[in-house]
C-alpha cells in the first residue's frame, strides 16, 4: 500500500539529506508508528507520502502509484483516497462543526444529499454528535481535534497520516484521541502516525519505525519507543537552596555560643553580651532567649523540605560539628551542673564563615551564589 524503495530527499540550502537511502514497506490495514528525535525525518516521510514532497532520489508508490509520475493536476484526485491529521488542528474559524467536515466533500463535488448524510456519520464516529452547530473557539483542544479527524475520515479514504495528533493535547485526551484511531484502524484503515508519545508506543505494541538523522535503524513489529534520549526529562535535579542555607547558620550560631559558655563554665542558657547586659531590666527578655528563638526558627526552617534538610545535616556532618540536643523543660530550669569533659573545638572554617556572616545572610537576605539559586525545572 505504501512503499519506499531507496528514497533520498534533499532540500535546498541544506548540508544533510532528510530522509538518505530510506526502504520500507506498510500493508494494507498496518497501524504503523514513526518515532524519532525531532529532525530525523518522520515528517519528510509523511510529506512524500502526501505528494507535498518528490524524493530526490528512488520512489515513493503509494495505492500502486508511483508518485514521481504523478502530474500536479492529478494530485487532489489522489488525496481524496488519504486523509492527513496535524498537530495544529487546521480548522477554519469561521465554519461551524458541519460545515469544517463537510468543507471536503463540497471541494471534490459531493452532492448536498450525500454530505448531508456523511458528515453527521462521521461526526457520531467520533464522539461529537449534537455539536454540529458549535464553531472551533467553542471547543475544547480533543474536540477540535476530534473535528479534524472527523475532516480527514469523511471522504472514507484508504490511508490516514497523522502528524503529532496528540502534541497539544493533555495526557487524558491524548489517550482518547488514540483510543479514536485505533477504532479506527480496526475498521480496516491504514494509519501512519509520527509521534514523541513514547507511552502511547510502548503501550499499543504496534510496528515501530525509528529514524535517526534521516535514516531507519530499527523496523521492528510489536515495538516499543526505544531510544528515549532526546526526550525532555521532567524530573527535578536536587538544589541547595537559601532556606537551607539560612538554616544551617543558624544552627551553627547556636553551637557555637554554647560550646563558648560550656568553656567557660557557664549555663549555656544564661549567656549574655557585655553590651546588653549593661542595664538590662529585671524581667527582660535575655540574650539566651533570643538564641533558643533562633534555634526553634532554625528547626523550622530546616523542617521546611526534606531535601534541604538532608543536605543541611550532610554539610554539618562533613564539618564535623558538635550536635546540641534540646534538654526537657525540667532541666533547663534546673541549676546548671559544673561539666567535667571539655567540648569539642569547632572548626576554624566554620568559625569563621559564622562570623562573616552578616545577619541579612544568617537569614538567607544576602547576597546570593549562582549555585544557591533554585531555577526552573530543567
Amino acid at each position: 500500500m505504501i512503499r519506499f524503495e531507496n528514497v533520498t530527499k534533499r532540500f535546498r540550502g541544506t548540508s544533510k539529506p532528510a530522509l538518505s537511502d530510506v526502504d520500507f514497506e506498510v500493508l494494507r490495514g498496518e497501524f504503523v508508528f514513526l518515532v524519532g528525535a525531532s529532525g530525523s525525518g518522520k515528517s519528510s516521510c509523511l510529506r512524500l507520502i502526501l505528494r507535498e514532497e518528490t524524493p530526490s532520489e528512488g520512489r515513493v508508490v503509494v495505492l500502486g502509484r508511483d508518485l514521481r509520475t504523478l502530474s500536479n493536476r492529478k494530485v487532489p484526485y489522489f488525496r481524496r483516497h488519504v486523509g492527513a491529521v496535524f498537530q495544529d488542528f487546521r480548522l477554519l474559524p469561521t465554519k461551524t462543526v458541519f460545515q469544517n467536515v463537510a468543507f471536503t466533500l463540497q471541494v471534490i463535488g459531493s452532492s448536498r444529499g450525500f454530505i448531508q448524510q456523511a458528515v453527521p456519520e462521521v461526526l457520531a464516529l467520533v464522539g461529537l454528535a449534537g455539536k454540529e452547530k458549535r464553531f472551533p473557539h467553542e471547543l475544547s483542544g480533543g474536540e477540535q481535534q476530534r473535528v479534524a479527524i472527523a475532516r480527514a475520515l469523511v471522504n472514507r479514504p484508504q490511508i490516514l497520516l497523522a502528524d503529532e495528533p496528540t502534541g497539544n493535547l493533555d495526557p487524558a485526551t491524548s489517550i482518547d484521541i488514540m483510543q479514536l484511531l485505533a477504532r479506527i484502524n480496526a475498521g480496516g484503515t491504514t494509519v501512519v502516525m509520527a509521534t514523541h508519545e513514547a507511552g502511547f508506543v510502548d503501550q499499543m505494541q504496534r510496528r515501530v519505525i525509528e529514524l535517526r538523522h534521516g535514516e531507519i535503524i530499527r523496523d521492528e513489529r510489536h515495538g516499543g519507543y526505544g531510544d528515549r534520549s532526546s526526550l525532555p526529562s521532567l524530573a527535578p535535579e536536587p538544589e541547595r537552596g537559601a532556606a537551607a542555607v539560612a538554616a544551617l547558620t543558624a544552627v551553627l550560631e547556636v553551637q557555637r555560643e554554647a560550646a563558648i559558655a560550656a568553656a567557660a563554665g557557664l549555663d549555656p542558657t544564661a549567656v549574655q553580651d557585655d553590651d546588653e547586659a549593661v542595664g538590662a531590666e529585671p524581667g527582660a527578655a535575655s540574650p539566651a532567649a533570643g538564641v533558643a528563638a533562633a534555634a526553634a526558627a532554625a528547626a523550622a526552617a530546616v523542617a521546611v523540605t526534606a531535601a534541604e534538610a538532608q543536605q543541611a545535616e550532610g554539610l554539618a556532618q562533613a564539618l564535623e560539628e558538635p550536635v546540641v540536643e534540646d534538654a526537657p523543660a525540667a532541666e533547663a530550669s534546673a541549676p546548671a551542673k559544673p561539666t567535667h569533659t571539655q567540648p569539642i573545638p569547632l572548626v576554624d572554617a566554620v568559625e569563621l564563615q559564622v562570623e562573616e556572616l552578616g545577619l541579612a545572610d544568617r537569614l538567607g537576605l544576602g547576597t546570593t551564589d549562582p549555585d544557591d539559586e533554585v531555577g526552573p525545572t530543567s
